[in-house]
This record gives C-alpha cells, structure tokens and sequence, in this order.
C-alpha cells in the first residue's frame, strides 16, 4: 500500500525543458485545476491527481487501515484514506515549494507548481546555470522530506496508538521517509539524479557530459526497476510488482526523454532565432475572409498561420487553431480581423535569441509558432517545424 506514495518522478521541473512536450508530454504544467498562489507561485491539480487521490484513498481504506488497526468503524477506514491520500500530497507540495523558493533565492522564477499522477513538477523557467545552483534547489527537496519524516514521528506518541490521528502521523512519518530515499537515486529526473549531475558537472566543468551521464544513470535504474517489478509479480506479488513495474518504466521513459532533449539542446548549441526563421511568412489584409485566407492562402502555401495588417501595418496574427473555433459555415461571412490574435498579446521572440530558448518558450506557453520582433516589426516566424528541419540539417551536416 505504501508504495503507492512515492513521489516525484517528474523531479524539480523537469517538463519545463522538454522539446516534444511540455506536451500530450507537452505541458503537464498547463492543464489542470488552478488553486491558489503562493509566493508569487501558482500552484494547480492535474486532472490525474484526482485518479491517484482517489485509487490511494480506496486502497488505504480497504487494505492499508483494516488490516493495520482492525477495531475502527468502517466510516474511520474511509475519512482516514481520503485524509491521509490528501495529506500525502501536501507533503509533496511541501517537497516542490522547497525546491522552488530556493530557486528564487538563486534568481530563477518558478511560475507554477502541479501535483499529478506521480506527486509534483515545480516549473522553472530556466536551467541553472551553475552546478552549485542545480545541487542545492535539488537536494533540498529530499532533505524537507526527511525533515517532514522526523516530524511526523516526533508527534506520533502526542496521539493515541492505535487510533487515527496516531495511524495518519505513522504513515505520514514512513511515506516520507520512503519519499526522501527513493528521491536520492542518483538518475534522471529524480533529485537524486540532478544532485549526481550537478557533482559530475562540477568536477568536469562540463553541463553536457554530466546531463548524459545523470541521464543514463536514470536509465539503468528505471531498467532494474522493470526487472525487479517483473520478478516480484512473477513470485506472487502481482500487484505489487506491476506497481514497481510502472514506476521504473516511467524513469526510464523519463530519463531517455530527457537524453534525447540534451542531444537536441547540444546540437543547436549558440544557434540564434533567425538562423532557422522563415522570412517568407504571410501576410494578408484585415479584411480578407476566412474562407479565403484558408482556400487561396494557408492551404496551398501549406502554412499554419499569418500576419493581419491595416494600412500595411501588422496588427496581429491568426493561426490555423483561432479558425478552427469558428464554425465552416461562418467562415465565407468572417473577416480575419475578428479572430486576429492582438500582437500586444502573442508570444513572440527577437532574431537574436538563442533557438533552443525559443523553443523552451513554445513549450512554457504552449505555442506551435512566434513571430519573430526586431524593432516592433515582425520580420519572420518560427514555427516547431522549421526547428525540427534546420536540426535535420545540423544532423546532416554532423553526420
């Protein structure tokens, strides 16, 4: 039962900085249910976390408390589930507030924190750029869960054994404790794998080389996992061993995501914005309808987006998802103006950004393309594809 607590496989923010993401995979960060702010952070539920609330508070409540203190009512089984369910959370959220107010202590902003299917994910808006940084935001996290851990069992004799308050600060107490170890695997994207990177690269000197190294790591250790789930089911314990199954498969996928993101970053390396670009966007007139700015422009240009403009001037955008929330009939009596994306209010980048930053962007704001600004003119658009091609042709090259 208590391996069900187990917590962030997603690390410290980790989503933050994947390129097929954020993110089906692309952006756990952005769904969910927002409920409150704190610190300047957001903090939201997935709509995963209810499952796992949910599917914890049944298995507490029926197998945990029952077979653990078997004189409670069958009303004392089910209010402990679900009180020790969300408290387990809250733990988790306390874990992810200490990751992210050290981070802010070392400059970095944390927008907003989700609790999800495997615990938490605190969204950084940018790596660390020193290893001092990534070693402490990341084992803070593990030292608050031993510190909550200690917690819990000090208050523990304060309550009567044996009934609930004393069955909630036991628990409490263990999870925890499992939570801060299981945390302290050295391998992606556990904290433990981010204070493993940060060692590695302060002994080398090099970010990239203790990226790979942090992320093989995870790799074997989410392939152990697998196997010791497997073996486990196999001798009986079914589920169990499925469980441990799960959570290494979830490591190692994470882990070769994560693998496959440093390759891409180190590929596109100091590249700016405009080396990948196109310059050759549309543009086309307020007036113009939808129907036409689709059949006679997008389509047979195999575009997804362009430019409005009054008087020439551009006044904003209109992408392939605006048209889509208007009806087909509407579109031949629709003026693109009335769906024109304000250009105050789009994500945009300069010519001069780093790629890989605009990329991160895309993914912290949930975009497929930005118009690129250089002197409130727009002069290009980057759009996902036109990445994915120049890094085609970067491969080429290196190849």
């Amino acid at each position: 039962m208590r391996r069900l607590a187990i917590d962030n496989l997603s690390g410290q923010g980790e989503s933050t900085f994947s390129l097929a993401k954020r993110k089906g995979a692309n952006n756990v960060a952005q769904r969910g249910i927002p409920i409150g702010r704190f610190w300047g952070i957001s903090v939201a539920l997935d709509y995963s976390w209810f499952l796992i609330v949910g599917l914890l508070a049944w298995m507490l409540a029926v197998s945990y408390y029952p077979v653990a203190f078997s004189n409670w009512t069958t009303a004392e089984y089910w209010m402990m589930g679900i009180v020790t369910a969300v408290m387990l959370f809250v733990s988790v959220l306390i874990h992810e507030f200490a990751h992210s107010l050290v981070a802010q202590q070392f400059g970095l902003p944390v927008p907003r924190i989700t609790l999800f299917l495997f615990g938490g994910v605190s969204e950084l808006e940018s790596e660390p750029t020193r290893a001092s940084t990534e070693f402490w935001i990341a084992v803070v996290g593990p030292v608050t869960s031993f510190a909550l851990a200690a917690f819990f069992w000090e208050v523990e004799p304060f309550f009567t054994p044996g009934r609930p308050l004393f069955a909630l600060a036991e628990y409490l107490a263990l999870i925890n404790l499992v939570l801060a170890i299981f945390n302290l695997i050295p391998g992606f994207p556990l904290d433990g794998g981010r204070v493993f990177r940060a060692i590695v690269w302060k002994m080398t000197g090099n970010y990239h080389r203790a990226t790979i190294t942090a992320g093989l790591s995870g790799r074997f250790f989410g392939f152990a996992l697998i196997l010791i789930g497997v073996w486990r089911a196999l001798t009986g314990d079914l589920g169990g061993g499925i469980w441990i199954a799960f959570i290494g498969w979830f490591l190692e996928s994470a882990a070769g995501s994560q693998l496959q993101q440093e390759s891409v970053k180190h590929l596109l390396g100091d590249h700016k914005v405009s080396d990948a670009m196109r310059r050759d966007f549309l543009k086309v007139p307020s007036s113009i309808s939808l129907e036409e700015l689709v059949e006679r422009n997008l389509l047979p240009l195999g575009m997804r987006c362009a430019v409005i403009t009054q008087f020439d001037n551009p006044v904003g955008m209109v992408t392939m998802s605006t048209i889509r929330e208007v009806p087909r009939e509407e579109w031949p009596n629709t003026p693109a103006i009335q769906i024109t994306i304000p250009l105050q209010k789009l994500t945009t980048t300069e010519p001069n950004a780093i790629l890989w930053s605009a990329l991160e962007k895309m993914g912290r704001d949930g975009v497929n393309q930005l118009p690129v600004v250089d002197r409130n003119e727009i002069v290009g658009i980057l759009s996902r594809e036109d990445i994915l091609h120049y890094l085609s042709a970067l491969k080429s090259l290196a190849a």
